[in-house]
């Protein structure tokens, strides 16, 4: 397929979207399997271009004067992939396959209009209403963060310390452009590429089949560092998920002492069973139910609390998503977060550390959740978690974003990462 072809269905795929309110990658799926005449570098070339149009999606409208699906496609060309109208419009001269150019109306607005002077949330492409917990977590830099959570993410992966060193699995996908993470200890990094360009399948390695890596975004490997769980010792991951945190702490304690994982959702725990036996972990305990943990309260060192949240420091790899949030998520977030932290309290013994994680940059989520906690249960106390990254990561790498030293957010703009909110506590012995 030409750029023209493309082009056009990213347009349709932004139409369903909009038309259908269904997630980004459904809607991908579909077009692809009800256009099999596409290859595979085309239907990356047309995801490139939906979440490209996604990540900016307010700010593009404002500047096209419309939020239209073809309004969207094309101010990617413009204002992303590095197409002037003029060349826009030679490039697709005769390609029947191509979308109509835009309007007059269309075309005049992208030639006058300033993005300085749209509405600060529009300038940062995230919903009004988020605008003032930006402001309260970021103060005068918010809208610099906002803008880095409309970039495209990175490819980022873990070395396996249990099977591999860092350089051995660099040497293995050295024609991918993979290099050292900058921040993250085993962390190893793939640029996002620009335009049309395709991230590698990493997954289809033989290196990856041998368990030598994972892909986990670095902040998510940074704050599993931080969590610091020891050879030896007993740490339960409570919010497991997939298992990205667990897989993480196992290698760092070198399966020595235990991980214990759990999560309310089966389903999402289901794929760490796999992802146990590719890394070569021995000393992970898997829990399908409250139950099974009960006869364990008291006796964890470590409690690692990944909790539900909003997901907004994830907004450049799940841009539909920025869309679909609402007020009455947030709320409902909140209350699920409340429940887990006071449920995974009780298995915290004396002396032991809570830590509270979130992949959320709202402080809503984050440090209200974490000092309301302490307030309500005084046997807990806030500890630095600059202390901790300083002598993990030191001082001469980038620094997370914290108000008062003892909380830290990750963000795209502060540390290159996800977004990622990490609290240590420690409950009194």
């Amino acid at each position: 397929m030409r750029l023209g072809g493309r082009l056009a269905g990213a347009i349709e795929v932004l139409e369903d979207i909009e038309k259908r309110k269904r997630p980004v990658a459904d809607a991908l799926k579909d077009w692809g399997l009800s256009h099999r005449f596409a290859g595979s570098g085309d239907r990356s070339a047309i995801g490139n271009i939906v979440y490209d149009a996604l990540r900016m999606k307010l700010s593009h409208a404002y500047l096209m004067d419309s939020d239209s699906a073809a309004a969207l496609g094309h101010a990617v060309m413009y204002r992303q992939w590095g197409f002037s109208p003029e060349k826009l419009a030679a490039e697709l001269d005769g390609d029947k396959f191509a979308p109509e150019m835009p309007s007059a109306e269309m075309a005049q607005a992208f030639a006058t209009r300033r993005l300085q002077d749209a509405a600060p949330h529009i300038q940062g492409d995230v919903p009004e209403w988020v605008q003032a917990s930006f402001e309260e977590n970021f103060s005068e830099d918010w809208l610099d963060e906002a803008k880095a959570l409309a970039g495209r993410p990175t490819l980022d992966l873990r070395a396996n310390t249990l099977k591999a060193t860092r350089a051995k699995v660099l040497k293995a996908l050295e024609r991918s452009g993979a290099e050292a993470a900058t921040i993250a200890r085993n962390g190893i990094r793939i640029p996002a590429g620009e335009g049309a360009s395709r991230l590698p399948n990493v997954t289809a390695e033989l290196s990856f089949q041998k368990g030598w890596f994972e892909v986990q975004d670095e902040g998510s490997q940074i704050v599993a560092d931080l969590a610091f769980p020891q050879e030896g010792e007993q740490v339960l991951d409570y919010c497991a998920g997939g298992g990205g945190k667990t897989l993480a702490m196992s290698a760092a304690m070198n399966n020595k002492g235990q991980v214990h994982a759990y999560d309310t959702d089966r389903k999402r725990l289901a794929p760490i069973i796999e992802r146990l036996k590719r890394a070569g972990t021995r000393n992970v305990q898997v829990h399908e139910s409250t139950e099974s943990l009960a006869p364990l309260a008291g006796r964890f060192d470590r409690v690692l609390v990944d909790a539900p949240c909003t997901g907004t420091g994830t907004w450049r790899r799940r841009p539909d998503t920025k869309w679909r949030l609402n007020q009455k998520n947030l709320e409902e977030r909140i209350s699920q977060q409340e429940e887990a932290l006071a449920s995974a309290a009780q298995f915290v013994r004396p002396g032991g550390h809570l830590i509270y994680v979130t992949c959320s940059v709202l402080p809503e989520e984050n440090e209200a959740q974490v000092y309301g906690f302490c307030e309500d249960n005084p046997e807990f106390e806030i500890l630095s978690a600059a202390d901790i990254w300083a002598g993990l990561f030191g001082t001469d790498k980038p620094q997370p974003w914290s108000a008062d030293m003892k909380t830290v957010t990750l963000t795209p703009a502060s540390t290159g990462t996800d977004g990622f909110f990490f609290c240590l506590m420690q409950r009194k012995g």
